[in-house]
C-alpha cells in the first residue's frame, strides 16, 4: 500500500495506511521531544500504536545517514523542499547539524582526492584557500550557514587534530566501499567461505600436531588439563590491560559512533517483533539495524553452549579469549633432566579477526533479527555474539534486551555509547522494578558454605603451586564467606541442611553496619572483587569441582539456589557418592547451574558498588540452607542517571503506562532531570466510547459491601457474594470471562469454597472454568483450550456460552497475552491488589521514600503513593488483556468499593478513567451490562 503522507504541527510524517487523529497526535508529540532533547513517557493503548513511533524514529534516525554517498541527503518523500531551503521544514537542528558535518566531511574527501598536495605534513595554503572557496560556494547554493573545520579555516599547519580527523575519513570511506562491494558482489561471500575452508583446514593441521606432540611428553605431577585449573600469579593490584576480545592490530573495528537510536524492550520475542515490523517498513532496506542480545542467545560454539548456564557461558567465552591472546606466550620450560611443554590452552574456532570483519559487514547490509543473526554466524564461523558488537560504532539502529542498557557495566562491555543519542525504552511500565532488580543480588546461607568447602579443598590441591598474592586473597575470600555464613547465625564446618538458628525472622542493614556486624569491616572489598574478576577463581574452582568434586544436583525443595551443591563427604550424611570422573570430551551433559563463588562474586560486587541508598536483608528461615543475605536496592535513579544525562532524548513508551508519578518522582527527578524536561503524552483509544463499559461495583447481590482487605476477602460470605456477582455475569456476557485475584492463594482458597458450596457448580452451567496454572509450560495449553470453548460454545449454542478463566493478578495471564474479541468479552478484578505491606523490603522501601522524597501539602506521604502505585500499575496491566482493536468491545468490573476514590479512579488509564461508572449497588450495574453486551453483541 502507497505510503500516506500527513501533517501535523507543521511537520509532514508517511505512514503505510490512513492514519487516526490521535496517532497524527502522537507523532507530533514524540518529534518534538526528539528535537528538543526531552524525556518523554507516551502511553498508548494497543491498537492505536501502529508502529508509527518505531517509523518515526527510523525516519530520523536513517535518512541523515545515507550510506555515506557524497551527495547531499534528501528528505524523505512527503518532506516537500522548496529550491534553497536550509533544511525540510520541522527538521531538528541536531539532525540538521550533523548533516551539516557529514558534507563538510564529503566535501573535504572530495577536495583531498583532487589536491594531494602535502610537503612534511602540513597542508599547503593555496589548497587551504581552494577549500575555503569551495566551502564558500556550496554555503551561497544552499542560502544556509556553515561552521568552518577549524583545521581548515586556520592559517596556521594543522596539527593531529586534523590527521584524526583523516584516519576517521578513511576508516568511514572504507566501511561505506565495503557494504557496497558485499551489497552487490555476491562472489566476495563464496571467496570468504573457501578462505574459511582453508583456514579450518589448517587448524585441523595444527591440532593433530599439538596432539601428536603432547602424546609423546612422560607423566606430569598434574593430570592432562589440570594445568588450567591453577591460578596465575595475579600481578598486585595494578589495573591490567582488560582482554576486550579485539586484537591490538585490530584498530580497523574502532570506528566513529554515528548518530543512532537504542531501540530496548523487556524480552527477545519483543525484540524480534520490532526487527520484523523494521524489514516490513519503507527504512528497512537502507537502515543498518544490530540486534544485540546475551552470549546464551548468541553463542554457535556447541562446546560453550551446552553448559547452560548464563554465568557459565560467560565465564567460559572470556576465558576462550583470554586463551586466544595468551596462545603466542606457551613456551617450552627448561628444567634439569628434561623439557617439560605447557599444555597450549583451547581457543574459540568461532573467534576470528577475518571472519568477525565479514560478519559485522553483513550484518550491516540487511536487517536481522537474533535468529537470523544465530544462522548466519553459523554459516560464516564467525561469532554472532562479537560480531554485532563489532557493528555497533556503524550501526543506525540498535535493538537490544533492557539488561545491556540499564546496567553500566554491560554497555560498557558491549562497546554503547549514549552521548548524545536517542533511546527508546518499550515496555517501561515496570521500568523502576527493572533497574531495582538488576541491581539487586541475593545468596543463601547453602551458596555460602559450598563455596567455602570448595574453595578450602582447591587451596589443599593447589596451595603448594600458588604465588603468596593469590593465597593472601583466597585466605581472604575464606574469612568473607565465614563471616557471612556466622552473621546469619550458622557454623561454616557444619551441614546447612541440617543446621537449626536459634532465631528467625528479617534483618535490615545499611552496608556500614552490615559490614561492622559482620566483622569484616578491615577487609578491603574493593581489592578482593577486583581479584575475583581479573583472577577468574570462580571459573578455576568450578573446573576443580567438576574433575574432583562430588557434585551433587541442586534440591528441589531449594529453586532459589543457583550454584553446584557441592559439599564435603562428611557435611551429607548418608550420601556415599564416588567422586564425579571428569565428563569424556563430546560427552552431552544437562545444563548446569553456575558456581557458588560466581554468584557470591555479584553481591560482594553490589556491596562495593552501593552507596547510602543500598541495604542488605538478613533472612532467617529456621536452617541456615534456606536462610539468605540480599542486596537491596533503594535508588534506582542513581543507575538511570547517567542514560539521561548521557542522551539526547529518552523515550519511555507502553501501551498502560499510569500511573507515572512514580517515574517522575521516584526515577527521573531523583536522577537530577528538570521537571521541564519532561514531556507525558497519554493517546486516547481508538474504540468508540460505546464499546466499552467499566464499572466499579460497591455492594453485591445481597447488599454485602465489596471491600477485599487480608482482614475481611477470607470470610465465607464474601467469597460467596463473589460467586454470586459471577453467575450474575456469566448470564448476560457472551464467549469468554476472566477473572483476576489478588494472589494464587487467595484463587486457591475461593475456588475450594465455590466447589464446597455448590457455586462452582452454578457457574459451569453457562460458562466452562478453567484456572490459570502455575506452571509456566502449562499456559500455552490452557489458553488453547479455552479458546476452543470460547469458538465452540459460540458456533455450537446451548446452555453453555463461553468459558471463565480464573486468573491471579501479577501471574502468567496479566501480561503479554490479548484476550481480543469473543476470548475477553468481559475482565472482573476482584479486590485491590496491594502489595504486602509485612514485607520488609517494602517497609524500608516506603521509610526510605518518606525520608528522602519532598511531600507536597494534602498530598499523601510519598510510602503511601508508591503502596498505590504498585496496586494501580498491576491493576492497569491486568484489565489492558481486552479490546485490542478498534472494532473489539468488552465491559471492565471493578470488584471494591475502594476503587471508587478518587486517588484512585485518577491512576486508572485516562481512556478508561473518563468512561468509569460508579454503581453504589448491584442492581443498576447488573442492568447496565446486561444493556451493554445485549446491544454490543446484536450489533456485532
Amino acid at each position: 500500500m502507497a505510503d500516506k503522507t500527513e501533517e501535523a504541527g507543521g511537520v509532514h510524517f508517511p505512514f503505510p495506511f490512513t492514519p487516526y487523529a490521535i496517532q497524527k497526535d502522537f507523532m507530533a508529540a514524540l518529534y518534538q521531544v526528539l528535537e528538543a532533547g526531552k524525556i518523554g513517557i507516551f502511553e498508548s493503548p494497543t491498537g492505536t500504536k501502529k508502529r508509527e513511533e518505531e517509523e518515526r524514529l527510523l525516519e530520523a534516525g536513517a535518512d541523515p545517514l545515507n550510506d555515506g554517498k557524497d551527495q547531499a541527503p534528501c528528505p524523505p518523500p512527503s518532506c516537500h523542499e522548496s529550491p534553497g531551503s536550509p533544511r525540510a521544514a520541522g527538521e531538528p537542528d541536531w539532525v540538521t547539524q550533523f548533516v551539516q558535518k557529514k558534507e563538510e566531511r564529503d566535501l573535504v574527501d572530495r577536495l583531498k582526492e583532487r589536491n594531494r598536495t602535502v610537503a612534511s605534513g602540513h597542508t599547503l595554503p593555496w589548497l587551504r584557500t581552494r577549500f575555503r572557496a569551495a566551502l564558500d560556494g556550496e554555503r551561497g547554493a544552499s542560502g544556509g550557514r556553515r561552521t568552518l573545520p577549524a583545521a581548515a579555516s586556520s592559517t596556521a599547519p594543522p596539527t593531529g587534530g586534523w590527521q584524526g580527523r583523516e584516519e576517521e575519513q578513511v576508516r568511514r570511506k572504507k566501511r561505506e566501499e565495503r557494504l557496497q562491494q558485499i551489497r552487490h558482489n555476491a562472489p566476495l561471500k563464496f571467496a570468504a567461505k573457501r578462505m574459511r575452508q582453508e583456514d579450518e583446514e589448517t587448524e585441523r593441521l595444527l591440532r593433530l600436531s599439538r596432539e601428536m606432540l603432547a602424546a609423546g611428553t612422560g607423566p606430569e605431577q598434574l593430570a592432562w588439563g589440570e594445568e588450567e585449573l591453577v591460578l596465575a600469579e595475579y600481578e598486585s593490584d595494578k589495573e591490567k590491560g582488560s582482554t576486550s576480545g579485539v586484537d591490538a592490530d585490530e584498530d580497523d573495528l574502532e570506528e566513529e559512533h554515528v548518530t543512532k537510536i537504542y531501540y530496548c524492550s523487556r524480552t527477545h520475542s519483543q525484540l524480534a517483533q520490532f526487527v520484523h515490523e523494521v524489514q516490513k517498513s519503507p527504512f528497512g532496506k537502507d537502515t543498518r539495524l544490530v540486534s544485540l542480545g546475551s552470549r546464551q542467545n548468541l553463542c554457535v560454539n556447541e562446546d560453550v553452549r551446552k553448559l547452560g548456564s548464563v554465568q557459565l557461558i560467560n565465564d567460559r567465552c572470556v576465558e576462550l579469549q583470554r586463551s586466544k591472546h595468551e596462545k603466542k606466550n606457551i613456551v617450552e620450560e627448561e628444567k634439569p633432566g628434561r623439557r617439560r611443554r605447557l599444555e597450549p590452552r583451547a581457543t574459540c574456532p568461532f573467534y576470528s579477526h577475518k571472519q568477525l570483519q565479514l560478519l559485522r559487514d553483513e550484518v550491516l547490509v540487511e536487517v536481522k533479527d537474533i535468529e537470523q543473526l544465530v544462522a548466519l554466524g553459523k554459516e560464516a564461523r564467525a561469532c554472532p555474539y562479537y560480531g554485532s558488537r563489532f557493528a555497533i560504532p556503524a550501526a543506525q539502529l540498535v535493538v537490544l534486551p533492557y539488561q545491556m542498557l540499564l546496567h553500566a557495566a554491560a554497555r560498557q562491555a558491549a562497546g554503547i555509547r549514549l552521548q548524545g543519542q536517542v533511546v527508546v525504552i518499550d515496555e517501561a511500565h515496570n521500568l523502576i522494578d527493572t533497574i531495582t532488580g538488576i541491581h539487586s543480588v541475593e545468596v543463601s546461607g547453602s551458596q555460602l558454605c559450598q563455596a567455602h568447602s570448595q574453595l578450602l579443598q582447591y587451596t589443599e590441591r593447589y596451595g603448594k603451586r600458588l604465588k603468596a598474592k593469590n593465597l593472601m586473597y583466597i585466605k581472604q575470600i575464606l574469612y568473607l564467606l565465614e563471616k557471612f555464613v556466622t552473621v546469619l547465625g550458622g557454623n561454616i564446618k557444619q551441614n546447612p541442611n541440617t543446621q537449626s538458628l536459634s532465631q528467625a525472622g528479617t534483618e535490615l542493614k545499611t552496608i556500614s553496619d552490615f559490614l561492622f556486624q559482620s566483622q569484616i569491616d578491615n577487609i578491603n572489598l574493593f581489592k578482593v572483587q577486583r581479584y575475583c574478576e581479573k583472577s577468574m577463581v570462580s571459573r578455576k574452582l568450578l573446573g576443580f569441582t567438576e574433575r574432583h568434586g562430588a557434585v551433587l544436583a541442586p534440591s528441589r525443595e531449594q529453586p532459589k539456589l543457583s550454584g553446584f551443591q557441592h559439599f564435603l563427604q562428611s557435611l551429607q550424611p548418608g550420601v556415599t557418592a564416588a567422586p564425579a570422573a571428569p565428563a569424556e570430551e563430546g560427552e552431552d551433559r544437562m545444563p548446569r547451574p553456575a558456581s557458588p563463588l560466581m554468584h557470591i562474586e555479584g553481591f560482594l560486587a553490589a556491596l562495593t558498588t552501593a552507596n547510602q541508598d543500598g541495604r542488605v536483608i538478613l533472612s532467617r528461615q529456621g536452617s541456615l540452607s534456606q536462610s539468605s543475605l540480599k542486596f537491596l536496592l533503594l535508588n534506582p535513579a542513581v543507575h538511570f542517571a547517567q542514560v539521561v544525562k548521557e542522551c539526547r532524548a529518552v523515550v519511555l513508551a507502553g501501551g498502560t503506562m499510569q500511573p507515572v508519578s512514580d517515574l517522575r518522582e521516584q526515577l527521573l527527578a531523583c536522577a537530577g532531570v528538570q521537571a521541564e524536561r519532561v514531556v507525558e503524552f497519554s493517546c486516547g483509544h481508538v474504540i468508540p466510547a460505546d464499546n466499552i463499559l467499566p464499572l466499579v461495583i460497591c455492594s453485591g447481590p445481597s447488599n454485602q459491601q465489596l471491600e477485599f482487605t487480608y482482614q475481611k476477602r477470607e470470610l465465607p460470605q464474601m467469597m460467596d457474594e463473589t460467586g454470586r456477582i459471577l453467575c450474575n455475569l456469566c448470564n448476560v456476557v457472551p464467549g469468554g470471562v476472566v477473572c483476576f485475584f489478588p494472589s494464587y492463594e487467595y484463587q486457591r482458597q475461593v475456588h475450594a469454597h465455590w466447589d464446597k458450596s455448590g457455586l462452582l457448580a452454578r457457574l459451569a452451567v453457562r460458562k466452562k472454568i478453567f484456572q490459570e496454572p502455575k506452571r509456566v509450560n502449562q499456559v500455552e495449553q490452557v489458553l488453547l483450550e479455552y479458546s476452543r470453548c470460547v469458538k465452540h460454545c459460540g458456533q455450537a449454542g446451548g446452555t453453555v456460552t463461553g468459558a471463565l478463566m480464573l486468573s491471579v493478578v501479577g501471574g502468567k495471564m496479566s501480561e503479554g497475552i490479548n484476550f481480543s474479541d469473543n476470548l475477553g468479552r468481559c475482565v472482573v478484578m476482584v479486590g485491590m491488589p496491594f502489595p504486602s505491606v509485612r514485607s520488609a523490603e517494602l517497609q524500608e522501601k516506603m521509610a526510605y521514600l518518606d525520608q528522602t522524597l519532598p511531600r507536597a501539602p494534602g498530598q499523601v506521604p510519598p510510602g503511601k503513593a508508591l503502596v498505590e502505585n504498585l496496586c494501580m500499575k498491576a491493576v492497569n496491566q491486568s484489565i489492558g488483556r481486552a479490546i485490542r482493536h478498534q472494532k473489539d468491545f468488552a465491559s471492565i468490573v471493578l470488584l471494591d468499593q475502594r476503587y471508587a476514590r478518587p486517588p484512585i479512579l485518577a491512576k486508572l488509564p485516562a481512556w478508561i478513567r473518563d468512561r468509569v461508572q460508579v454503581k453504589a449497588t448491584f442492581g443498576p450495574a447488573f442492568a447496565a451490562l446486561r444493556k451493554f453486551h445485549r446491544e454490543r453483541s446484536g450489533s456485532s
